[in-house]
């Protein structure tokens, strides 16, 4: 890992992180186009057609008692860790309901109408690697607002169907699953087919086709979040340990050659220890050949002068995941302003939050931390406003109203006022 303590390759370095992941290629964004449109003109057809070449079947559902089938193959111990899981999860995010209100003025009752959404569509990704986490962290938020239709949409190469997701679907409660992928399963969620409902909002993270594809349904219907590479940054001094961070850099460079790991640290010793610990535990890791590009492109531990000069940073950065493994961390976090999760001490690792600690693990990423949140309930709910006036309140706004009506020369919005004032 690369030790960085000047200021010009300092900013070198960040600007190539902020580049990071930007942008789509044109023949991405042209494929998932075209995707786009022959689902939305096709229907199934275009979906089994899309199925069948990037998958190698044609089965666009996954039923019930297939899904309970599947589920059965799961690991005992796995399904015990979901469950525990889960009821962290579900624990967590019901403190996140909001609930409808209103007040009462002389003449007027004003509010706010909480509803959740009828129905959404849950993208978990199968492929190089399966994930029931995913299906918890975005079906539980969704079960807390009150949603009362969920689809998943998990793809399944080869027809292989991975029976740790089916076990955590079950476990939820959840019987609509289809068996399709990528940009084709974003479009059938989106404008709906024959088999495949339309939803009000897509939720869950993918690969780069999914990705373009949700920003490009975006308006047709709700998405959470265009979530790009993963990435860390633990900011340390003096008291860290180098085997906590090593690990915990590379537990987020296994994902992706663009996932970034980031050390800021007020002690050069300690940079140089972590760089030789990443070289030891990296030589035992399974998806070695990614962590290694992914330190190689993105990693650094940079050395700063004050624990204030790292939370400047990483404020800039506005990392998905944020460490902070200090004497006493509690005192950095009050200058914390922009972070996906933060997780405080030497004994909360990221991946704790991954699966079991109970916060949502679906978390801003590429700087968006600066005004985005983790997925969570408030994402599946609507508001609506509520206002109703009697005559008596009606006539103490009448004046104002037409006044600024006729202000911004809306003579029919001012007209709403004197038809009934002259009454």
């Amino acid at each position: 890992m690369r030790i960085l303590s000047g200021k010009r390759e300092v900013g070198a370095f960040l600007e190539k992180l902020n580049a990071r992941g930007r942008g789509v290629s044109p023949s991405v964004l042209s494929e998932t186009e075209k995707i786009l449109s022959s689902v939305r003109r096709g229907g199934d057809a275009a979906l089994r057609r899309y199925t069948k070449k990037f998958d190698g079947h044609e089965n666009l559902r996954i039923t019930p008692a297939n899904i309970k089938a599947h589920a059965r193959r799961a690991s005992a111990r796995v399904v015990s860790d979901l469950r525990l899981s889960a009821g962290r999860i579900r624990k967590f995010h019901k403190h996140q309901l909001e609930r409808s209100w209103s007040v009462k003025e002389d003449g007027a009752r004003l509010g706010q109408i909480i509803r959740p959404l009828r129905r959404v569509g849950v993208y978990v990704p199968g492929g190089r690697a399966s994930y029931p986490s995913t299906v918890l962290m975005n079906v539980i938020p969704a079960q807390v607002a009150g949603v009362k239709e969920i689809a998943v949409a998990v793809p399944t190469p080869g027809g292989q169907v991975d029976p740790n997701v089916m076990a955590a679907i079950e476990m939820l409660g959840v019987d609509e699953v289809y068996s399709i992928g990528g940009a084709q399963a974003v479009a059938a969620l989106a404008y709906g087919t024959r088999t495949v409902g339309r939803v009000d909002k897509i939720a869950g993270p993918g690969n780069v086709y999914v990705a373009t594809a949700k920003r490009l349904v975006f308006g047709q219907v709700d998405i959470d979040m265009i979530a790009g590479p993963s990435e860390v940054l633990i900011i340390a001094d003096a008291t860290a340990r180098p085997e906590f961070i090593a690990a915990d850099l590379l537990s987020q460079a296994e994902h992706d050659p663009l996932a970034s790991s980031v050390l800021l640290t007020v002690s050069a010793k300690l940079a140089t220890a972590v760089s030789d610990e990443l070289d030891r535990q990296l030589s035992r890791l399974g998806r070695k050949k990614i962590a290694t590009e992914s330190i190689r492109r993105f990693g650094a531990a940079i050395v700063i002068k004050s624990i204030k000069e790292a939370a400047e940073t990483a404020n800039a950065i506005a990392p998905e995941h944020l460490e902070i493994m200090t004497r006493e961390p509690r005192k950095v976090l009050p200058m914390i302003h922009n972070a996906g999760a933060i997780f405080l001490g030497h004994w909360s690792p990221e991946p704790i939050g991954d699966y079991s600690a109970g916060p949502n693990h679906t978390l801003p990423t590429g700087g968006t931390a600066r005004w985005s949140s983790p997925l969570g309930v408030y994402d599946f709910i609507k508001r609506s406003s509520l206002i109703e006036f009697t005559e008596k309140g009606f006539s103490r706004l009448a004046g104002p109203v037409s006044r600024l009506a006729m202000a911004e020369g809306l003579d029919a919005h001012a007209e709403t006022i004197h038809v009934r004032s002259r009454k």
